[in-house]
């Protein structure tokens, strides 16, 4: 996480602060304000980032999201400002500032997601939606950067702010790709003694779905509860955080699952469940006779 918010920083002061390449959310409006009253970036950003702090510690995982999040927002925040000195421009070349400034942001960006934290900002936002409805991180922020790209137009004037759009689509692909590096939703197997305490514990703190299969030890003869349980794979870590606390003596599988559907993960395709219907509904109906 720690390393993600660092490239995340460095993005910024090496490649887009120079060029007047603003990023999006919270973290592009303190750059914004930095051309106009040379206000620290970082901690701009880190006083607007509290009110979604508070939203975010409610509703996606409390105490470890929280922390997290807090921590990976405030190494964000210092490596802006305090690495600043150590971080100089390199270059003035659209294509290299946009390319390699979008690689850094983007990977910054992905490994923080996959710490289950977020650099603040929008990107609580972008959790909210991806936890709810599925939509893809670089998807939704690209959305919601829309209003700051606009003002980066009269502000910087027409070519800096196609130069941030640009740059902006670049990072969104390569926060996925980040994400989605080594496979789609994890599968978590569970075999523990304890199989209310590690169920409540996921349930409570993870917000998945927990199901309780019976099992028994080929060798031992012994019959122990199986949980099953399904993760997007930035929850991997904390599933197994949870787990270790719950029941040290637990034994865990990990595997692929390369599609889920269902609540919490992708949606079916309504339209074509309604379509079958009906078409099976207007069928006649042929009987032997």
């Amino acid at each position: 996480m720690t390393i993600g918010a660092v490239l995340v920083a460095a993005s910024v002061n090496i490649f887009f602060v120079p060029n007047n390449v603003v990023t999006g959310g919270l973290l592009g409006a303190a750059m914004l304000l930095y051309s106009f009253f040379q206000t620290p970036i970082g901690l701009v950003t880190l006083l607007a980032n509290i009110p979604l702090f508070i939203i975010g510690w409610r509703r996606l995982g409390g105490l470890v999201f929280g922390v997290r999040t807090l921590y990976a927002t405030v190494v964000l925040s210092l490596a802006i400002d305090l690495l600043r000195p150590w971080m100089p421009p390199v270059s003035e070349q659209p294509l290299l500032y946009i390319l390699y400034g979008a690689l850094l942001d983007g990977v910054g960006m992905g490994l923080v997601f996959r710490a289950r934290g977020t650099t603040g900002g929008i990107d609580i936002l972008a959790r909210l939606l991806e936890q709810r409805y599925g939509i893809r991180p670089g998807r939704s922020l690209l959305f919601m950067n829309v209003i700051v790209f606009g003002a980066a137009f009269f502000v910087y004037g027409a070519e800096p702010a196609l130069y941030a759009i640009l740059a902006a689509f670049i990072a969104s692909f390569v926060l996925d790709y980040t994400l989605a590096a080594g496979g789609g939703a994890r599968q978590g197997i569970i075999i523990t003694e304890q199989p209310e305490v590690v169920t409540q514990a996921l349930i409570h703190d993870l917000g998945r779905g927990v199901t309780v299969l019976e099992g028994k030890g080929g060798f031992t003869g012994t019959s122990r509860a199986v949980l099953l349980c399904v993760v997007a794979r930035n929850e991997l870590a904390f599933l197994k955080d949870i787990v270790s606390h719950a029941d040290p003596q637990a034994f865990v599988i990990v595997g692929e699952a390369s599609e889920v559907l269902g609540e919490g993960f992708r949606s079916f395709a309504p339209r074509r469940v309604r379509k079958a219907a009906l078409l099976a509904e207007v069928e006649p109906t042929v009987t032997s006779g």
